[in-house]
């Protein structure tokens, strides 16, 4: 296989930046866009230069990024060759190995990112950076020490930037279904458990859960856990249990466990009954909220289902979101479980750095913002460009939470995150108990370590 930096550079021969009429909104024309801030990225010249970035991004999502790339060769001059991967993790490793990496790679794990600094073949970001992120991102301190992490020597340093982030801790709803049934959001997740009573006394079904995803069966249900954790549970206390200094067998993560299995294992509580959970494909799951009469009222995912709606479903229309809400018994604030890419570097291209800057500006942010698909910690934005009122509630959501956490499963060894704690899920939803599964999870965790 051609390493992918070596087919990037013979690629770029043949390109040339961006012209303003390839640009999705015309610079100036829309005043809730800061233009002020693309203007700016013109001082410097750097035409005739060439970027190679590398991502998973593929499909719409290509589409809707290489768009927001379009400003940055517009205003600079510099020419970006980007490349999506289905295998991206794979793929950043074999090419960084051969020593062809792209100069900038978009990279989904806080853990993939830090092994490739650990190797040395990423290089540290400008100082300045990690106190621009904690100046501009709400929670900021957290978002920086997402992409902190040692290289070669030991020191830590940071190596990432984090950019489009993923809103994770969401239930969505149809609001004509909770206007017919006299349904209210709920505010605490115990008014949430007493939602889910009432409807099943009113003869519905509450909850759409599908857990089947091919090779990754398992998945969604790592993410209730996780949310639950962050509910239960001080946000140290979930750090604790990510990095396995809070062992997984601990009583505390058993307990998050039975909470999730009193949504999705009791029958009456989940469409199909607990039995189909293990079998529903997440994608197909969400599609009980549209159907008449509804099949369920409530499902739990996060920002990119929308996805999978069916076609002619409108977020803000015909559909809705809360945040999963925490127990009022812990005290006021909503902790956020989410997701995000780290662009980082991988040559000393000088354009790498003009690349880094131009995603410390409003106008990078916004151009996603005003189609779909994305949020921002970014505080400095215009929220009013984004383009339903769901994407920019799930934003608000972002900004207003008390504590923000990367998905567990990135964080943890990949034959826990995206093996052991995916299979323990289906185990448990299929019958077995919180205690064993989570035993058999910390057994392998352990091994890990040997």
């Amino acid at each position: 296989m051609i390493p992918v930096g070596a087919r990037l550079s013979r690629a770029a021969l043949a390109a040339a930046p961006a012209r303003a009429d390839e640009l999705v909104f015309r610079p100036g024309a829309d005043p809730r866009f800061h233009w002020e801030s693309f203007e700016a990225l013109k001082s410097q010249d750097l035409r005739g230069q060439t970027l190679t970035v590398m991502a998973p991004w593929l499909g719409p999502d290509k589409v809707l990024f290489e768009s927001v790339l379009a400003y940055f060769e517009a205003a600079t001059g510099i020419k970006v060759i980007y490349s999506g991967s289905s295998s991206f993790e794979q793929q950043i490793v074999i090419d960084a190995e051969a020593g062809a990496p792209p100069d900038i790679a978009g990279i989904p794990q806080p853990g993939l990112a830090a092994d490739l600094a650990r190797k040395g073949y990423l290089r540290p970001l400008r100082p300045a950076t990690a106190d621009w992120l904690k100046e501009h991102y709400a929670l900021g301190e957290t978002w920086a020490g997402y992409g902190t992490y040692p290289g070669p020597d030991g020191a830590a340093r940071l190596y990432a930037f984090p950019y489009k982030a993923d809103v994770k801790s969401l239930v969505w709803y149809v609001p004509e279904n909770f206007a017919q049934a006299g349904y209210n959001v709920p505010h605490s997740m115990e008014e949430l458990k007493a939602l889910t009573e009432r409807i099943v006394a009113d003869g519905g079904t509450p909850w759409c859960i599908g857990i089947a995803s091919g090779g990754a069966t398992g998945w969604p249900a790592t993410d209730w856990v996780e949310d639950l954790m962050l509910r239960l549970y001080p946000p140290e206390t979930y750090d604790d249990w990510v990095a396995n200094r809070l062992r997984f067998d601990d009583p505390k993560v058993v307990a998050a466990v039975t909470e999730f299995g009193w949504f999705a294992g009791t029958d009456a509580h989940v469409a199909g009954g607990a039995q189909a959970v293990a079998t529903t494909d997440f994608r197909d799951s969400v599609r009980g909220l549209f159907t008449v009469p509804p099949q369920c009222y409530l499902h739990h995912q996060g920002s990119f289902i929308p996805s999978f709606f069916p076609e002619g479903v409108q977020p803000g229309r015909d559909v809705d979101v809360f945040a999963l809400p925490p127990y009022a018994a812990r005290g006021p604030g909503v902790p956020v479980l989410g997701a995000a890419t780290l662009f980082a570097k991988l040559t000393d291209n000088p354009a790498s750095d003009a690349f880094i800057a131009f995603l410390q500006t409003p106008i990078a942010h916004e151009i996603w913002m005003a189609q779909e698909g994305f949020t921002t910690p970014y505080r400095d934005v215009n929220a009013d460009v984004y383009a339903n009122p769901v994407l920019r509630k799930m934003n608000d959501m972002l900004l207003q939470a008390n504590s923000f956490r990367f998905d567990g499963s990135d964080l943890m060894p990949g034959a826990i995150g995206a093996g052991a704690f995916w299979t323990g899920m289906v185990d448990f939803v299929g019958g077995t108990s919180a205690e064993v599964v989570t035993s058999r999870i910390q057994a392998t965790w352990d091994g890990v370590k040997k």
